[in-house]
């Protein structure tokens, strides 16, 4: 059904072209791209296989496009995805949802019943949907310490470029969120209050955090640490077992018990279905970062088509994300002191 799709992607770096693979992956056609200038859109077009490139704010409107994918920089996200909703289309927004909390939930009232996402696509690992039905079933036993980080080092030499704009949660609104988000959804905890502090390089920040049922935990999260190309590492510890995730080696699941450690390799014969779903290649066959990528447009792509795929992460998580992200700020802000999380 998803071949019946047109699909515009608006930006073309390196998110806008991971989308634009993920389109062509899914069977969907790519009917446009619009870049910061024409020249740049003509070349991506050419390069990514789109019929045509154009101005963002007519591609958003245009007839012939039911779903558009915002990858531009943040300050763009809300103008075009309100607009794109506004012409009846479904919408892809990358993340921060928006710069702002209030903006955010606005955009949030504002799409209604149509269909949204935002690309929280480590999810889409299978090894995570294991630790998460794990957890669901009850094998950890009830959960008492969430914790891990997101570490980066491509800030720690060079210009940022615009992702260096912003106050002191740059880092944090740009790769921490990604961290809660996994973590909330492997262990179905929400993080209710939180202690943020900001070390003196302005790009890592650590939070301490307690959740609704019971758990504490912590994650570091940081754009300056040498040596860390894109480590997103999580552990969840229950009173029976734990579950040890990370990105940067995501064929496995470490499953921690008082009698030692089992890794499972994707593919085990004893993955839940709800993981097995995702792993779409032999064992032995790495899969990857844009495999889950594609993986979350395909299942935007049910979703369009009136499926209803569990754990499509959508404008409300966005939202959640927006929340998480003003809490950092104003616990920062207030000199490392605990406080709420909006709901």
């Amino acid at each position: 059904m998803s071949s019946a799709l047109r699909v515009a992607v608006l930006g073309v770096g390196f998110i806008g072209t991971v989308h634009a693979h993920a389109v062509r992956a899914s069977g969907a056609h790519l009917v446009a791209v619009a870049a910061s200038d024409p020249s740049r859109g003509a070349d991506a077009a050419r390069r990514l296989g789109a019929d045509r490139a154009g101005d963002a704010e007519e591609i958003v409107v245009a007839d012939d496009v039911d779903v558009v994918h915002v990858c531009t920089p943040d300050a763009l996200h809300v103008p075009l995805a309100r607009r794109a909703l506004a012409a009846g289309k479904a919408v892809v927004c990358e993340k921060p949802l928006a710069t702002t909390l209030d903006d955010a939930r606005a955009l949030l009232d504002e799409a209604g019943d149509a269909v949204t996402a935002v690309p929280f696509v480590y999810r889409f690992h299978p090894m995570v949907r294991e630790a998460r039905a794990r957890v669901a079933r009850g094998d950890a036993g009830a959960l008492h310490l969430l914790h891990g980080g997101y570490l980066q080092d491509w800030q720690a030499a060079g210009d940022p470029g615009w992702r260096g704009d912003g106050d002191a949660t740059r880092a944090f609104a740009d790769v921490g969120i990604h961290w809660c988000d996994l973590a909330e959804f492997v262990s179905s905890h929400r993080i209710t209050r939180l202690l943020a502090r900001l070390a003196a390089d302005g790009a890592s920040t650590t939070v301490l955090f307690e959740t609704d049922h019971g758990a504490t935990g912590s994650t570091t999260v940081s754009q300056t640490a040498i040596g860390r190309r894109n480590q997103l590492a999580l552990s969840v510890d229950g009173a029976r077992a734990s579950y040890g995730f990370d990105q940067e080696e995501p064929e496995t699941l470490a499953v921690r018990g008082v009698d030692g450690t089992v890794v499972l390799p994707r593919g085990s014969a004893s993955m839940d279905p709800s993981a097995a779903r995702y792993s779409r290649l032999p064992p032995g066959h790495p899969q990857g970062y844009q495999d889950c990528f594609d993986a979350f447009v395909s299942d935007v792509y049910e979703a369009v088509c009136g499926e209803r795929p569990d754990g499509l992460p959508s404008f409300a998580d966005g939202v959640r994300a927006a929340a998480l992200t003003d809490a950092v700020g104003r616990s920062i802000a207030a000199g490392a002191t605990w406080v709420e999380v909006p709901t």
